[in-house]
């Protein structure tokens, strides 16, 4: 039996997420995932930005948003993604951010990567991401056929969790924070 290497294992996870409506981004680096964060949340809340006679946000409010997310236990950080953040916009007026649609989830955007690299005490990999309105939730690590679970675990846990993740992006800290 011929064994199908990780790279054909990746393409493949990749093809499939695609073909079910999954878009394919290239985010090799932090700044990348901020910026397609920013983008995918801007597209994600259009109406509301509309109703308020905007098309984005600033730097400063993405700023504020950002802040928002930061910290809290990992019960914390799902209530902040399931609750309607208010922005206090530059000009004074409040906007209602909305991070997931729980309630219609096919009205998110679900992204897919491969191969992104952020470092922390330690530069990590990932096999694919999933991305849900930007943000990135699910990591996952490919195995070869023939390869332990338990390597592709504790590759995870040992690179990953075990150092701690407090140096990675905001951004990436609610995908890891689940994995505690």
């Amino acid at each position: 039996m011929t064994t199908q290497s990780e790279a054909a294992l990746e393409e493949g996870l990749i093809k499939t997420l695609i073909e079910n409506s999954y878009e394919r981004v290239v985010i090799k680096e932090e700044e990348n995932l901020r910026e397609n964060f920013r983008r995918q949340l801007e597209k994600h809340n259009r109406r509301e930005l509309e109703l308020n006679g905007r098309t984005g946000f600033t730097d400063a409010e993405f700023d504020r948003i950002l802040l928002h997310l930061e910290g809290g236990t990992r019960f914390e950080k799902a209530k902040k993604l399931r609750d309607l953040y208010t922005l206090q916009t530059d000009d004074g007026k409040n906007i209602w951010v909305e991070f997931l649609n729980t309630k219609k989830w096919c009205q998110n955007e679900f992204q897919v990567a491969n191969q992104i690299t952020v470092e922390g005490r330690k530069k990590c990999r990932y096999d694919v991401t999933i991305l849900i309105n930007g943000l990135p939730l699910v990591q996952i690590e490919l195995k070869k056929r023939g390869v332990e679970l338990k390597q592709a675990y504790n590759q995870v846990f040992n690179v990953i969790i075990r150092p701690r993740f407090m140096d990675y992006s905001i951004i990436f800290r609610y995908s890891l924070s689940l994995m505690e």
